[in-house]
């Protein structure tokens, strides 16, 4: 590789997308270091996917207590939560995890800088203001970090980054933001008893996503105890004396609560990079600008992940680390990401799967588009007495029979639909699911039953 510069790759975050583009160099025998200033893992592993997920099945305990008394369970008391055993032991995890990172990179051959990097010029980076190193290729894989509205008491609340580490939960929270972040802390607040209060200048939530999925997942949050205040904002957050928060909103209205959470977006975490140093240049909206190989303007300084704003999934920015080790090191051009049908899920109270297009972009793209949509109770939750529903839904090409979207809210819909996007990259059609015998009785079957279209739409419709 490179004898002018002290690496051929330096990599500037440690999160999955910087973690997989350095292994995988580093093993193509490119010497690599990673450089990361606060946690291996970045924000999924730390303040992301993984610790929510963890406060996700905390959270569907107490229902599952209430439902096992149809099932014939008898507690003799009433079940208690201990917010600092499943902080602390989360915490625990996550610092597993750290030394999963580390063993993986140090096992990969690639060298790992502690500290904050930032841009002396094209090819140099300097750390913490004291080592300065060079490299043949840059990467930026730095991520995004939660933003605060521009309030007057703003600073009050706290974002998805310190939601994690509380020293107590409280009676009640507001959550602000219609998005996936807010309605999964809603569902988390409400699931460990606190009385829980969604507010979000919008209407319905998850915004971007099919509407039946939204009016539906609306409804199913409202029937657990969520109280959605749509097309409302907050104007300011002042400290009262007895240490809880009081909130005024745009109407006028105000309220006391004992915490305020913003989950109202994420900013490329660009500060600090000194990037005026390099030509690498931003889009309007403040995140990296590359082109389809994840180069910058500077053509040997690349970035991926949540950073470049495309698709701000984890296995995207993994997917994406592949593909720029592969250009650069590997012996032969490597496939583009796909950014057509990418799976995901939204682990609320019920969870989001979907995969493929919307109803509405369906019906603006193809002339006739069939919608087969069905709700039901799941088995589960007869005995229970438990009343949350399911949603199953397909869209369907009425000429080419090719199944065009699949979304679901129900247990389980991210397991689920994981396996259905395999079959919807593959190009399946109706006809594939309606020969396909259903696993009985399972709610996944009714993906596979779906005989008649619930209606059609479409440009010529």
């Amino acid at each position: 590789m490179s004898t002018s510069y002290d690496y051929d790759l330096v990599v500037i975050g440690a999160g999955s997308g910087g973690v997989r583009a350095a292994r995988m160099s580093a093993s193509r025998g490119a010497k690599v270091a990673i450089i990361e200033s606060r946690y291996l893992g970045g924000t999924c592993v730390n303040v992301g996917c993984v610790p929510k997920k963890l406060f996700v099945y905390a959270s569907e305990y107490a229902q599952a207590f209430e439902d096992s008394a149809g099932y014939g369970y008898r507690v003799d008391s009433q079940p208690t939560f201990d917010w600092a055993t499943l902080r602390d032991n989360k915490t625990a995890e996550i610092q597993r995890l750290n030394g999963v990172y580390d063993g993986l990179l140090g096992r990969a051959g690639v060298e790992i800088i502690l500290g904050h990097g930032r841009f002396v010029d094209d090819h140099t980076v300097e750390v913490d203001g004291q080592k300065r190193i060079s490299a043949a290729q840059i990467l930026i894989a730095t991520g995004t970090w939660p933003t605060r509205p521009d309030i007057p008491g703003a600073e009050l609340g706290i974002t998805s980054n310190e939601v994690f580490y509380l020293d107590t939960l409280p009676d009640d929270a507001i959550v602000v933001g219609g998005g996936y972040i807010a309605v999964e802390f809603a569902g988390i607040f409400n699931g460990l008893g606190v009385s829980t209060h969604l507010v979000y200048r919008g209407e319905p939530v998850l915004r971007g996503f099919d509407r039946e999925v939204r009016d539906f997942v609306s409804e199913q949050m409202a029937q657990a105890g969520v109280d959605l205040q749509y097309n409302r904002s907050l104007t300011k957050i002042e400290k009262l004396a007895n240490g809880r928060l009081n909130v005024t909103f745009d109407d006028g209205g105000q309220t006391e609560t004992g915490l305020v959470l913003f989950a109202t977006g994420r900013d490329a975490l660009v500060d600090g990079l000194d990037l005026n140093n390099t030509g690498v240049t931003l889009t309007d909206n403040g995140f990296i600008a590359v082109d389809d190989r994840y180069r910058t303007a500077v053509p040997h300084i690349r970035a991926l992940g949540d950073v470049i704003g495309r698709v701000p999934l984890t296995p995207v920015a993994i997917a994406e680390g592949m593909f720029i080790s592969a250009d650069l090191f590997g012996d032969e051009s490597p496939r583009p990401v796909d950014y057509n049908q990418i799976p995901t899920a939204v682990f609320c109270q019920p969870n989001v799967g979907t995969v493929g297009l919307t109803e509405e972009a369906a019906a603006e793209q193809f002339d006739r588009v069939e919608v087969y949509s069905t709700q039901f109770r799941a088995m589960r939750n007869t005995l229970s007495g438990n009343p949350g529903r399911t949603l199953m839904k397909m869209l369907v090409d009425a000429q080419t029979q090719r199944v065009l979207g699949l979304h679901m809210v129900g247990d389980d819909a991210g397991e689920i639909i994981q396996g259905l996007a395999v079959a919807m990259n593959a190009g399946a059609t109706k006809a594939d699911f309606d020969r396909t015998i259903g696993i009985h009785p399972t709610s996944a079957e009714e993906f596979v039953t779906m005989r008649e279209p619930s209606r059609i739409v479409g440009r010529s419709v």
